[in-house]
């Protein structure tokens, strides 16, 4: 059997049970260890589309024109248009579907001459169609990575999953846009009602951290936030968010340690932090990039951190520190494509979470949470335990040959085995490390 995808709620539910409790670890009744309880589903192994053991083909036809001027409109504005598409996916087309550019740092410093094969881009099957969708997914994303075979990012994923954390099911795929040669891409899933739906039980809503946010509280006008979150599913309403943010940002430290338990998933982020440091991946909820959704869930009303974004999983092995690559080809960024790596260098280290230190930025949840003795305790034994999970065990080395493997047999003619091999070695180094 694979060792793709986990059985999500028993391990959070295991978590809550291992690292929670009623009593604080002092014996502050103030300060507790466990939060409210996940709602995270059971999600199966991926199937059809997000079959993990086939490369897939995916092909897209779209006016010429109308790409050069998304991208200029991106350019000047940074605002992200969407154009009509034809998408071949393992055989099957589908008219009318939605194109747009996806990104934030991996669009640094696009250009005009970008060859649109390897840029990072938003597809929706569902944007001109109702209802149009492969295998139970109307989204999926074209991701961009430092190294060709975009390993890093394929085997965080599967040990996220692993770790009883909401992950997305990821693929490789051999990827080529109006007949151009076709490039090595990791595809993942966007994090849509689709997804929501999959991974987690009841009604809710999920909200996206902006690369240029911040987690300030900017008073109870839902448009001054217009520039720090986005909703993403769920009718409109940023009630449940700017209470949160309110609490957060002004709150008393007793206030925050006695209350936040009953806001958010506090077990389930504890082990969210862990496994960022984990895996070395700095660019995450207090990284550069912001990277973090919020799940807002209704019949509880407590957050869940959800993490987004492990392209630079493992430290960016295997492409150094930061060039762009789409895959393929031979390992040089392609004229005219940005770095991926946000401004700032790589930091040494970092804190839990990965982020801080050069090139990171201050979250207040982070900062907060940390601050906590007995939180920053479950962090640490988080990490612990993951390691002795997903390392010690083996399982990420299962993991990787897994990938290695699909890659090696049927990629042949999109990367080179001895390049496989150097980058996967990369991150065994990690793991073994």
């Amino acid at each position: 059997m694979r060792p793709v995808r986990s059985r999500v709620a028993a391990l959070a539910v295991a978590a809550t049970m291992a690292l929670g409790g009623c009593a604080a670890i002092t014996g502050d009744d103030s300060v507790s260890t466990s939060g409210v309880a996940p709602a995270t589903r059971t999600v199966e192994d991926g199937d059809g589309v997000w079959d993990a053991d086939t490369v897939h083909d995916i092909s897209i036809e779209v006016d010429d024109d109308a790409v050069a001027a998304m991208v200029d409109t991106y350019q000047e504005s940074g605002e992200k248009e969407w154009v009509e598409a034809t998408v071949t996916i393992d055989g099957e087309t589908y008219l009318k579907a939605g194109l747009r550019l996806k990104g934030n740092s991996s669009l640094r410093g696009v250009t005009d001459d970008a060859e649109p094969t390897d840029l990072p881009w938003l597809i929706r099957l569902d944007k001109y169609v109702d209802g149009q969708a492969i295998d139970g997914s109307s989204e999926l994303i074209v991701r961009s990575n430092s190294s060709e075979t975009a390993l890093n990012e394929a085997v965080a994923l599967d040990l996220l999953a692993k770790a009883g954390l909401a992950s997305e099911h990821a693929v490789a795929s051999s990827f080529s846009i109006n007949g151009a040669d076709a490039r090595l891409r990791l595809v993942v899933q966007n994090l849509d009602e689709d997804w929501e739906a999959e991974n987690f039980a009841g009604d809710g809503l999920l909200y996206k951290a902006d690369a240029g946010g911040d987690w300030s509280y900017r008073g109870d006008d839902p448009d001054s936030y217009t520039d720090v979150f986005d909703q993403e599913t769920g009718d409109d309403d940023l009630a449940p968010l700017i209470d949160f943010l309110d609490f957060l940002n002004n709150s008393s430290d007793e206030d925050f340690a006695a209350e936040l338990p009953d806001r958010l998933d506090v077990a389930s982020f504890a082990r969210y932090l862990a496994f960022e440091e984990l895996v070395d991946n700095f660019d995450d909820i207090d990284g550069p990039g912001n990277n973090s959704f919020l799940r807002y869930d209704a019949e509880t009303g407590g957050f869940t951190v959800v993490a987004w974004d492990h392209n630079l999983a493992f430290g960016g092995r295997g492409g150094g520190a930061g060039g762009f690559s789409g895959g393929g080809g031979d390992g040089e960024r392609p004229e005219g494509m940005p770095t991926d790596m946000p401004e700032g260098a790589r930091p040494e280290g970092g804190g839990p979470g990965g982020g801080g230190g050069m090139g990171g930025r201050s979250n207040v949840l982070v900062e907060r949470f940390t601050a906590v003795d007995e939180w920053a305790d479950l962090v640490e034994q988080a990490k612990a335990d993951l390691t002795a999970e997903l390392y010690d065990s083996g399982y990420a080395e299962e993991v990787l040959g897994r990938w290695s493997t699909v890659l090696t047999e049927q990629a042949g003619d999109l990367v080179d085995a001895d390049t496989v091999q150097q980058e996967a070695d990369a991150i065994r180094e990690s793991i073994s490390g």
